[in-house]
């Protein structure tokens, strides 16, 4: 039911090491249309991350560190000056291998981590793709499109699962007495079930299938155990 890392990423990375020179690193992200490649050790374990920002950093000081007539976007000597006490972007501007150029830590996931914990690590951190590891070592690369995969499920794909996996798999119900329609991700369940707990349990289920984009509950109980099953939790933790 739940859609990993792994069913969605790129497995084929390009990757460079810690003394692959400024100029072939900018050539493989031309290249090979990426926008950051990982750069590991031979035994292809993560040492960190080269993006194009990590090489714009050349250009963006060059005034300051090459000494031409070229005065950087006021976005980016903010960004220097705040930088300065590290010395990262320093580090970076003057920079000629990927050891020098590289963030690092680089931020990963683990191939067996859901899409939606990969979803919110590129949202913490503003990056558009993460580096998939093990245990350190490269697995893969997952981007924001990979990510958008789950949504383009067949809506008959999503409604067997639901009826299939959830319904009579997990919650162990009879799904003949349960409509299951399902028009572009839009999940709509229609029918009766003994208990309101039951109802909840089932919408919250569905909701967690890959592909699916909302949830139209217009379903139906016959007895309202709601509060009790809320009572029970709360006397019980």
């Amino acid at each position: 039911m739940r859609t990993t890392v792994q069913d969605v990423m790129t497995a084929q990375v390009v990757s460079v090491n810690s003394r692959t020179p400024f100029k072939d690193i900018a050539e493989a992200l031309i290249t090979h249309g990426v926008s950051a490649v990982p750069v590991v050790h031979e035994s292809n374990y993560v040492l960190g991350v080269v993006s194009e920002a990590d090489l714009l950093c050349k250009e963006e000081f060059r005034e300051q560190y090459y000494g031409d007539a070229y005065q950087p976007p006021l976005r980016a000597r903010l960004r220097h000056l705040m930088a300065q006490e590290g010395g990262g972007l320093r580090r970076k501007a003057v920079g000629d291998t990927a050891a020098e150029l590289m963030t690092s830590p680089a931020i990963t996931v683990s191939p067996r981590s859901s899409t939606v914990t990969a979803a919110r690590l590129m949202n913490k951190h503003g990056v558009k793709r993460l580096i998939v590891a093990e245990d350190g070592y490269l697995e893969g690369i997952v981007s924001r499109g990979d990510l958008l995969k789950t949504f383009v499920r067949a809506d008959s794909d999503i409604a067997r699962e639901i009826r299939e996996e959830v319904l009579e798999g997990s919650l162990r119900m009879e799904s003949s007495g349960i409509a299951v329609h399902v028009d572009r991700g839009v999940v709509t369940l229609n029918g009766w079930m003994d208990r309101r707990s039951e109802t909840m349990l089932a919408t919250r289920m569905a909701h967690r299938v890959s592909g699916v984009v909302d949830i139209i509950d217009k379903l139906i109980w016959r007895y309202d155990d709601s509060k009790r099953a809320v009572d029970s939790f709360s006397s019980s933790s």
